[in-house]
């Protein structure tokens, strides 16, 4: 199906209202909510062509009036709903790019500090709270699956998910280093540091996608959680920390209530980041995946965020650069995202 054919949405409308009057209908219970969510998303899909409809629709009776009336004053009404038309056309035009098998579910983003100590770690600190803010403003639920921080500062690493329509297909390309430059807040003689940070972006996977991997590949370990306290601490070794040994990836969990609920979460990741990199790496199968995968390659950053000696946010990728460092880390990066997205044209 045609996820922007309005005819087809509105039959595969028709087809799920008639499903759900059934009477078994909430027999499967899991069945039953995967189709209401898929029947959400379609229903959000139908209505950001009818907003559109209307917009254009309203632009075109401003004209027809200023026309039989010989009325300039409605002109810059004109125009701003004119404007406001391109925008929503451009925003469902770019959903049409997101049509990669798993564009359209969750995201896991897992953010790890680099070179350069303890301001790297309040540099990765910094990302996570982009990401999350990012999230919040497109109305996504945000979970921390993992979080390990440092007394010195910062943290170390954090995997978050965060729930919504086509948060992996925004994300996908987010994936790399990112570079900080700014007069570090750690260094008692003021100097300008540099600071390196990488995200990794996998998509979440179904509990009924099939994902084999071999109990023998794993080496599971126990650990007390890290945190100065609140949520991210434990008092007892329920963190889990997963090691796939033939590509060296390596995924933990603590912040859930019990070892096995930890364990269970750990699996779901590592599910999900063996299927983005056989994807990736275009292998018919995860047995197939050798070799060191264990981290973003270190040297190419994506995008350089810098605070002095000017603010600039620059995407090496795309050349897109904004002035507004402070807005970009309040999570407004949709601009770099879009971008990105319209290399594929």
């Amino acid at each position: 199906m045609n996820l922007f054919d309005l005819a087809e949405l509105k039959a595969r409308l028709a087809e799920m209202d008639f499903s759900c009057e059934a009477e078994d209908f909430w027999d499967d219970h899991e069945a039953a909510q995967k189709l209401l969510k898929e029947k959400k998303a379609i229903e959000n899909k139908v209505q950001e062509f009818n907003e559109l409809e209307t917009e254009i629709e309203e632009v075109e009776i401003l004209i027809e009036l200023a026309m039989e009336a010989d009325d300039e004053s409605l002109v810059p009404e004109i125009l701003a709903g004119y404007e406001k038309y391109k925008i929503q056309l451009e925003n469902l035009r770019l959903k049409t790019l997101l049509d990669g098998e798993y564009d359209a579910g969750n995201a896991i983003i897992s953010v790890h500090a680099g070179s350069g100590g303890t301001d790297a770690q309040d540099w990765t600190e910094m990302l996570l709270r982009m990401y999350t803010r990012w999230a919040e403003a497109k109305k996504y639920k945000t979970k921390i699956l993992d979080y390990q921080d440092d007394s010195a500062g910062g943290i170390k690493s954090a995997t978050l998910l965060i729930e919504g329509e086509n948060a992996y297909g925004y994300l996908k390309n987010e994936k790399g280093v990112h570079r900080l430059v700014r007069i570090s807040p750690y260094d008692s003689s003021g100097r300008r540091h540099t600071s390196f940070a990488a995200l990794d972006v996998m998509p979440e996977i179904d509990d009924d996608t099939a994902v084999e991997i071999d109990p023998e590949d794993l080496r599971v370990d126990t650990f007390r959680a890290s945190g100065a306290g609140g949520q991210h601490v434990n008092t007892t070794d329920s963190a889990i920390r997963i090691t796939h040994i033939p590509t060296n990836i390596v995924v933990s969990c603590q912040n859930e209530r019990s070892q096995h609920q930890n364990k269970e979460t750990a699996m779901k990741v590592l599910k999900s980041k063996l299927i983005e990199l056989k994807e990736r790496e275009h292998k018919a199968d995860l047995a197939e995946l050798k070799g060191d995968f264990s981290q973003i390659t270190w040297g190419s950053q994506i995008r350089s965020y810098v605070f002095h000696p000017y603010n600039m946010v620059k995407d090496h990728r795309t050349g897109a650069e904004v002035g507004n460092v402070y807005g970009v880390m309040d999570g407004d990066i949709d601009y770099f995202i879009n971008e990105k997205l319209k290399q594929r044209d």
